[in-house]
């Protein structure tokens, strides 16, 4: 018995199939990528030594409208082979008096297929040119030739939007500045989205999940999308609504003894303004409950645990992997780079043709893009500086609250209060 097996991919769309998972004795396999020059010397042999068998996955491989489909279906009837589209359990030898309407059932299911295929196909081509998706341009921006334009009149909003997210590391706070300031009312999960999105660090992002950089002006700079990843990592940890929480350890305080956060909770004296603060377990499940502890000596120590112990953390810190990391990340890139440089001249000499050209340079394109999200991940090569820096007591105590608590968050996962008796001490557990 001679089998033959065909399969068509539109390379835009889909990866090549593997010719090697037909579950066949197969006498000749035809494949074709984005054009059917093969489809037509599948025929043609077929004409001269045809098979008993031809295997395909879909019906609407053999053509891209359906009246070619049905032409090639007739020709294969007349030349009395078999044709069995595996993935739609359709057989043509079947002796069955439904298989007509069986047929008439696929050959509509192939014309919505082909519809939804040729719009698929120009959101690809739009890909290929680094054109945005189709939909409303994201605020602060608006459609050009092409690409995404700079809107002058919104934009100011998104990029102070990031500032102050930057500056006190509170995703509600930055809304509800929006909101005070511009008159901006957006939601927190709206407000996520813009911190996450990347059109505003100047790249573009398709619903295949697919990512350009630099194909348009951004908004913020890379450092800055690489500090706002980290503060939205950093801020992951914490338990809910303690990002915005004014006071500094809101969020990082855990009673080692009863495992239970730790809430600050203010207590006040009727007819007096001084207020007395207080960290408190929210859930100990203990009787008697872990007692309250003052905030300021929490603080007081926190201070001076992260001055001394946060210098010898970073210098345990493996620098020279890290680099090398770093250095092979950006040696990829750049080697994707040369690749990028080089279509050209191999458009121009004939090697490419236009549409491979695009296709090759939009995969570099995504690859450079996934390689620069994992450098940005890095920690920044200054971190022994900064905590020289930040390791005198002099410089917290210079902080506000809100200053205290970005940096804290910074360099603390949790700090654990650990009780003797009626003692107490902290131990401070840094993210790195």
């Amino acid at each position: 018995m001679k089998i033959f097996a065909y399969t068509y991919s539109d390379p835009l769309l889909e990866p090549t199939p593997d010719p090697t998972t037909w579950e066949w004795e197969l006498d000749g396999i035809y494949q074709d990528l984005g054009k059917r020059s093969q489809l037509q010397k599948l025929f043609n042999d077929c004409k001269t030594e045809p098979p008993n068998c031809l295997l395909i996955r879909r019906l609407e491989e053999l053509g891209d409208t359906l009246d070619q489909v049905s032409s090639r279906l007739a020709e294969l009837e007349v030349m009395g082979i078999t044709l069995i589209a595996v993935e739609q359990d359709y057989n043509s030898s079947q002796d069955s008096p439904n298989l007509r309407a069986e047929l008439l059932k696929l050959l509509y299911e192939i014309q919505h297929q082909q519809r939804s295929r040729r719009i698929r196909q120009g959101h690809a081509r739009n890909r290929l040119d680094a054109a945005p998706p189709p939909g409303r341009a994201p605020y602060g921006y608006r459609r050009g030739k092409g690409k995404y334009i700079i809107d002058r009149t919104t934009s100011p909003v998104v990029k102070d939007f990031f500032e102050h997210f930057l500056l006190y590391g509170s995703l509600r706070g930055s809304v509800r500045h929006l909101a005070k300031k511009y008159g901006k009312k957006i939601s927190v999960t709206t407000g996520r989205r813009w911190l996450t999105n990347p059109v505003y660090r100047g790249d573009t992002a398709y619903q295949n999940g697919e990512i350009i950089s630099n194909t348009h002006a951004p908004i913020i700079t890379r450092e800055e999308a690489a500090q706002v990843d980290r503060l939205l990592r950093r801020n992951s940890r914490l338990p809910p609504r303690t990002a915005s929480a004014p006071r500094s350890l809101a969020g990082l305080v855990v009673c080692n003894e009863c495992q239970s956060h730790m809430s600050v909770t203010r207590v006040t004296i009727r007819n007096q303004h001084k207020e007395y603060l207080y960290l408190r377990p929210i859930s100990c499940p203990k009787h008697p409950k872990c007692r309250a502890l003052p905030y300021q000596e929490v603080l007081e120590q926190t201070i001076q645990t992260v001055c001394r112990d946060l210098p010898l953390a970073v210098a345990l810190m493996n620098f020279p992997q890290l680099d090398a990391v770093k250095n092979s990340l950006s040696e990829a890139i750049s080697r994707q780079q040369e690749v990028l440089n080089q279509l050209p001249s191999l458009l121009e000499t004939g090697v490419l043709d236009v549409e491979t050209a695009k296709l090759r340079a939009y995969k570099i394109r995504t690859e450079m893009s996934a390689l620069q999200a994992k450098l940005a991940t890095l920690p920044p090569v200054n971190l022994r500086s900064v905590a020289q820096a930040v390791s005198i007591p002099q410089f917290w105590l210079d902080l506000s609250e809100t200053e205290r608590r970005f940096y804290f968050r910074e360099f603390i996962r949790q700090i654990e209060i650990i009780r003797q008796d009626k003692e107490w001490e902290l131990r401070v557990i840094f993210i790195f």
